[in-house]
């Protein structure tokens, strides 16, 4: 079971990379609506997922988050910061077995229970599906930016991989 979300982890980690390489550094205060966040956090969102999830998930029981959004100081951050959490998503995840994988795990806010499912879920919902989700945020950020946007899981608009 864990090998394959290594794997996938693996190969959405090099996507990943493209899309934050494109990250301009003279944008990064930069937000397309007043209740968003500014693209240099929703950048460092995006390439510290994995890892803090994956370490999220290692108890059995956890307290919700409480959730800040800090910003890189430059776009030079991110890409060191995604290896970072790369490492650590695949330390703790390669440490895991199906029983592991297959145990409850809770989200509690005090002593309210938020969320059990099987530890496996919250990888892949809260790790994997959470990141897929915001690193579409910050494709749409680069093409309202006019920064040329990847191909992700196909050609864009600006990069055709099988041509």
């Amino acid at each position: 079971m864990i090998d394959g979300l290594l794997q996938e982890l693996e190969q959405e980690a090099q996507t990943t990379r493209r899309v934050l390489e494109r990250v301009p550094d003279n944008k990064l205060t930069w937000r397309p609506h007043a209740k968003a966040r500014t693209l240099g956090e929703l950048a460092l969102h995006v390439a510290t997922v994995p890892g803090a999830v994956a370490e999220f998930a290692t108890e059995a029981q956890v307290q919700a988050p409480e959730f800040t959004d800090p910003s890189p100081k430059n776009a030079a951050e991110l890409i060191p910061a995604l290896d970072r959490s790369i490492a650590t998503a695949k330390k703790v995840l390669g440490g895991m077995d199906d029983k592991t994988l297959t145990a409850t795990w809770r989200m509690m806010r005090g002593d309210r229970e938020l969320l059990a499912v099987p530890r496996v879920g919250v990888l892949r919902s809260i790790m994997l599906n959470h990141w897929y989700h915001h690193r579409g945020q910050l494709s749409v950020y680069l093409r309202e930016l006019g920064v040329p946007v990847p191909s992700i899981y196909g050609p864009s608009a600006d990069e055709t991989p099988f041509a």
